[in-house]
């Protein structure tokens, strides 16, 4: 696929919010490689910093063996979280946003200082930790019917959309993130259970793969920038009325209401 080919397809996905869900791309076109995914998504995101908005972090996606087996993939994936992802817990989300809305429990870390990969080790990834926060992210596909591979989701961002993240931070020192367990409620009933140790053994290793995967396409993970470092447990889709809670043993809990 030629760059003009990967801007195209990148202008289609940009277009879905208003047009609605495409077609899978791995369908549409047979000879989609992996450095075209990520070439679809590089494209979206020069057109969003375009536009006035700012890189405020990445995501790891996939990173969980529910997640892959869920979605036919074998690999994690990384996207972009912008500044407009955030929301503040307890105060509404409008669900519209949304195409295809889903939400899923996270460990997020925020750095205190860069990351250039490749060559990030285990301490290294450890020394950049500030603390971690309680999360949880909101995906969505602009991929009809979430009929996704792994290169729909990485063209597609990583399906990211937003973010929640909980007020209370823990220093990284005093949680062996392997272990943490977590609940999800949705409207007061369990929807989910996990542990850290979902997230590739350990969040730790998504963030040493996600600094070494990035670092060799020349990106930094930035100082004060947050890393969603993969879910905990699967996926489950939200709607307006809904209520979602994540609580972390250790960390707390967050809570994001839809409207």
């Amino acid at each position: 696929m030629d760059d003009h080919a990967r801007g195209e397809v990148a202008a289609r996905l940009l277009a879905a919010y208003a047009d609605g869900p495409i077609a899978p791309l791995t369908a549409t076109y047979a000879d989609l490689t992996l450095d075209d995914a990520y070439a679809i998504q590089q494209h979206q995101i020069a057109t969003l910093l375009a536009q006035g908005r700012t890189i405020k972090g990445h995501k790891v996606g996939l990173t969980s063996v529910a997640m892959q087996k869920l979605l036919g993939v074998s690999e994690p994936d990384y996207g972009h979280l912008f500044d407009d992802f955030f929301y503040l817990e307890h105060l509404p989300i409008p669900a519209s946003r949304f195409l295809q809305g889903r939400v899923e429990p996270e460990v997020a870390f925020v750095l205190k200082k860069a990351l250039a990969g490749p060559g990030v080790t285990v301490p290294d990834a450890i020394s950049a930790v500030d603390y971690v926060l309680p999360a949880l992210e909101i995906v969505d596909s602009r991929i009809a019917d979430w009929k996704i591979g792994l290169y729909d989701t990485i063209a597609d961002n990583a399906s990211s959309a937003a973010v929640v993240l909980g007020s209370t931070p823990t220093p990284l020192g005093e949680v062996d993130l392997r272990r943490v367990g977590a609940v999800m409620h949705r409207n007061g009933h369990v929807a989910g259970t996990g542990a850290g140790g979902a997230a590739l053994g350990s969040p730790i290793n998504s963030l040493v793969w996600l600094a070494n995967t990035v670092g060799a396409r020349g990106v930094v993970l930035e100082a004060g920038h947050v890393i969603l470092p993969g879910a905990v447990c699967a996926m489950v889709p939200i709607a307006a009325g809904d209520s979602v809670t994540a609580t972390f043993a250790g960390l707390g809990s967050v809570t994001a209401r839809f409207v």
